[in-house]
Parts: C-alpha cells; structure tokens; sequence
C-alpha cells in the first residue's frame, strides 16, 4: 500500500513527465501521436517511479516504449529540473506501457460475442451439489 508520500510524489512525477513527452512530441513535429502517463508508482525507499504510459495508436506503443527507454537519462534531467524546488533525488525512472485499454476491449468484445455468459446462461457449466 502506497503512502501518502509516494502518492504525492508520483502525482508530481506524472504531471511533470505528460508535459515533457507531449512537448517533445510537439517540439518534434509529430501528428496522430499521444502518449499519455496513465500511472506512477513509487517505491518505498523513493528511489525507483514506474511509469506506465499509454500509446495511442496501439501500434506504435512498443516503437514509443523503445524510443522513451532510450532516452530516460534525458527524460529524467528534464524532470529533475522541472522539480528540483519540491524533490531532493529524482527517483529513476522505469518505464512500461499500460495494457488496461487493451484489458477492456477484450472484454468487451467477449461480452458483445453471442457466446456471452452473462445473456446466455446455457453455456455456464452446471455442478451437481453433493
């Protein structure tokens, strides 16, 4: 369970790294791109913050990942300067992308297929209480 402080700081974090990588997509003249933090996790100790981001298009997410991986260092010079009057150490940065979209639309396709569960109850498996 996070406290009060890793969620403060992972707040800042998060807010500080959308307007960094949306500028960088801006400042770099990309259309039809938005990343986005979607959370940030931060460890007990304060030294490691987990990113998740989301990609949209989907397609381009793990050439996104990549592309963000290899330029933490910077990421994380911008962001130090960013919050360099609220945090001592900026924690390193771990990124991953968020698959909970992609989670969802499973299951709603799964949901509006006619093998649904839920609307047709003959497909659940009938146990005989013993």
């Amino acid at each position: 369970m996070e406290t009060n402080r890793q969620k403060k700081i992972g707040g800042v974090i998060q807010k500080d790294l959308v307007d960094i990588l949306q500028g960088e997509v801006r400042k770099n003249g990309v259309s039809n791109l938005i990343i986005s933090v979607s959370k940030v996790s931060v460890t007990t100790d304060l030294s490691v913050a987990t990113v998740y981001l989301s990609v949209f298009p989907q397609d381009k997410a793990n050439e996104i990942l990549a592309a963000v991986k290899s330029n933490a260092k910077t990421i994380k010079h911008d962001l130090s300067q960013r919050v360099r009057l609220q945090l001592r150490k900026v924690p390193n940065l771990v990124f991953f992308i968020d698959d909970s979209l992609d989670y969802i639309e499973k299951i709603n396709t799964a949901l509006s297929n006619r093998d649904n569960p839920i609307e047709n109850r003959d497909l659940l498996e009938k146990r005989k209480l013993i």
